[in-house]
């Protein structure tokens, strides 16, 4: 069965989406949100190449894609396709600046 790993910083990153979406949508939308984004890493860790290949000016970040999380479109998962399955590195919102977060060549 494929893993899905979280760093620190996805783990952050889902803790403030769903304190925002509690405080601004409802606690029912901020529980449906992190059920969603858990599915959509299993899902992503069963297919790891399904997302958007990124380019990358870190190379400890080579191979980085990104999907959205299923039925939350503005949220981008960013994770790294593994042997085992997927490393989630940060989960942000698609209105950040995430291509200077990720260190991305525009």
């Amino acid at each position: 069965m494929p893993t899905v790993h979280q760093r620190t910083a996805a783990r952050r990153d889902l803790v403030e989406h769903f304190v925002y979406l509690a405080e601004n949508a409802g606690i029912e939308t901020a529980e449906r949100f992190l059920a969603r984004a858990e599915a959509t890493f299993r899902d992503l860790a069963g297919q790891p190449l399904m997302g958007a290949p990124l380019m990358l000016a870190s190379p400890e970040l080579a191979g980085l894609r990104k999907w959205s999380v299923k039925d939350f479109d503005g949220y981008l998962i960013f994770y790294l396709p593994r042997p085992s399955g997927v490393s989630i590195v940060r989960v942000l919102h698609g209105a950040r600046d995430w291509w200077g977060l990720l260190g991305i060549d525009s």
